[in-house]
Parts: C-alpha cells; structure tokens; sequence
C-alpha cells in the first residue's frame, strides 16, 4: 500500500535522527534552555532578519495554536476564522474549551479577504448591544490554507492592514509553511516575508521533515508577556526541549527546511499535471503538496487496492474528492506509479 493520506506519515529526516542519537548521551538543561534550542532560535532569527522576536517550540499543531491563541485573547474575546480553518474544524474544539468564540465566515478558496474581517468588525461595533457579544480580537488564517491554496503578499498585506486598522492580532498558522514558501503561485517565499505580515506565525515541523514539533514565532512584544507560564499550564514546556531544539537546529541549517519541501511541491506539480491531462476535475486550484481530484467511486475502488488517500468531500452519490498529499519524503517513483493508475 502505498499512501498518500497525510504529510506526516513518514519518521524524519535522517540528519534530524544522526543528530539525536550523536548527541543522546550529552547532559543538558531542560525546558528549552539547551544549547541545540538556542542554536534553532538564533538560526530562526537570522531567517527572518529580526533579533527582538520570541520564538518557543511545542511538540504540534493543535498544541501551538491553543497556547498562542488563550495566551493572547482575554477571556470574553474571540478569534476570527474561515469556515474551512483548522481551528474550526479539526481540533475537536480546542479553541472553545478555553472558552474562547471561533467567529467563523465563509471561505473563498479555502481564503479569508480584508472585505470579510472588516464586515465581521462594522456589524460587530454598529450592533448596539456589542457589549454583550463576543469581542473579535484576533484573526486566524493558515499558509498554504486548508485547501492548499496561498495567500500572496498584496492580500497578506491588506489583510494585515485591516487587523491593525480595527486592533487585532494577526496569527498564522505554519503547519504546511515551508510547502507554502517554495510554491510558485505566491511572492511570500522566506520567513522575513511572512514575519513582516503578521503578530504571530509558526513553522511547522510535523508535516515537513521533522519527527514532531512546531516552532512560534511572537512579533508583537504585548503577545510576548508571560508567554512560558501560559506554555506550561497548558502542557506545552517539555521537559526534554532539547529534543524539539535539535530538529529546529538541523532543519534552519543550509536551507534544509526549504529544500526538502520543495521536492513535495515539485512532485505534486507532476501529480497535478498529470491529473489535468487525463481529464480529471480539480477541487481547488493548488500549488501545494495537497491536491484535491475528484474521481467516480468505482475508480477510487479500484485505486484503494494500492493507494490511501484522504477522503475529503462528497460531490454526489456518483463521485468523491479526495485529497491527494506528497511530503518532503515522498519519491518520484510512488507519484508516477499513482500517475500510470489513474
């Protein structure tokens, strides 16, 4: 079976592994006080050419975003998201059990617009009784999106300028980042870029080389007070940090991070052309490692004997889209045996 369900599917990469194991029987402090997590942060620094950002590594995806999200917004505020986010989606109401609102609107290729916060916020702030409402306080979005579509720097940009204009934080959600940079559909292609665009991001380590792990990046100093306590509360400062440290330090290193990513991207291309030429209908127009292809049922019966993929949405009683990921892992040879299938 070969599968193509997730980008996480896979260990890490193995210099991340060498790397843990050469260094297994070193003594160092915990908590991230480690030489390896110091390395990581100085090298994140660098890539995003700013040396007053905080940045703190967690163990996933669901994690980083319940920490960043309860750390920032008081307790009678919310935060906004498209209907497709993770966070409204796919986190088994992560964000509500804190007892923070996820004010959702509908997405438009799996995107929020300028045009849809500032809506949220006139209706919120001309509505006579906002006193008793939730109060927006913060926007969530991913890159690549859910639907694994990007955001270019103008709309990242006019998005950023509304959430000053009404006072909200901007947070992005990296679980997929590095796929996002190397994608040829968006000018937002390094760290600096994004970190110029936002209060808060992380780059995903998860689904993009490492064995787990994500690293947040704080921008704005009001988000950075007290950040650790909130961290530890929530079971998010591991004891062994180093072991988060480490995989940061080796992916930063010689744009590994970015090269890895960018065979997943190169490969799903491939994928993606290949679908187009046999006449197959695309859900959303990605330059992602997602693709999502609608194919008949008794086709995807007799894919399924050899291939896994994640069953996304059904289109009518005839068809299903299905989401089709590569990884920093994947090889050629699994995508062209998919391609010759199909």
């Amino acid at each position: 079976m070969i599968r193509f369900d997730c980008d996480y599917l896979e260990g890490a990469h193995p210099k991340i592994l060498r790397k843990i194991v050469d260094t297994n029987y070193e003594q160092t402090p915990g908590y991230g006080n480690d030489i390896y997590t110091k390395s990581a942060i100085s090298k994140i620094r660098k890539l995003c050419n700013k040396e007053n950002i905080d940045v703190h590594i967690v163990s996933c995806g669901t994690q980083v975003n319940l920490v960043a999200i309860s750390s920032a917004l008081k307790p009678y505020q919310g935060v906004i998201c498209v209907d497709t986010g993770h966070i409204n989606v796919h986190e088994a109401g992560a964000i509500e059990a804190t007892g923070h609102k996820v004010i959702i609107t509908k997405n438009k290729n799996g995107k929020i617009t300028s045009n849809d916060i500032d809506k949220i916020m006139k209706d919120y702030i001309n509505d006579g009784a906002c006193e008793h409402m939730v109060m927006p306080k913060m926007v969530f979005i991913s890159f690549p999106t859910e639907c694994g579509t990007n955001y270019t720097k103008d709309e990242l940009k006019s998005i950023y300028d509304i959430c000053k204009k009404y006072s909200l934080y901007l947070y992005i959600d990296g679980a997929r980042l590095g796929y996002g940079l190397v994608s040829k559909d968006t000018d937002i292609n390094t760290l600096e870029d994004i970190s110029d665009l936002c209060d808060m991001f992380y780059i995903g380590g998860t689904k993009c080389g490492a064995l787990f792990g994500e690293a947040l990046i704080i921008i704005n100093d009001k988000l950075k007070i007290d950040f650790r306590h909130n961290m530890k509360q929530r079971g998010a400062l591991l004891a062994k940090g180093r072991m988060l440290g480490i995989q940061f330090d080796v992916l930063m290193e010689n744009d590994l991070y970015f090269k890895i990513c960018k065979n997943a991207v190169e490969l799903a291309m491939k994928l993606k052309k290949a679908l187009l030429d046999k006449g197959y209908k695309l859900l959303y127009d990605s330059y992602s490692n997602q693709q999502f292809v609608i194919i008949n049922n008794d086709k995807l019966n007799e894919l399924e004997k050899d291939f896994s993929f994640f069953k996304w949405k059904i289109i009518d009683e005839n068809n299903t889209a299905v989401r089709i990921c590569t990884s920093w892992a994947t090889v050629e040879e699994n995508v062209d045996k998919l391609i010759e299938k199909l």
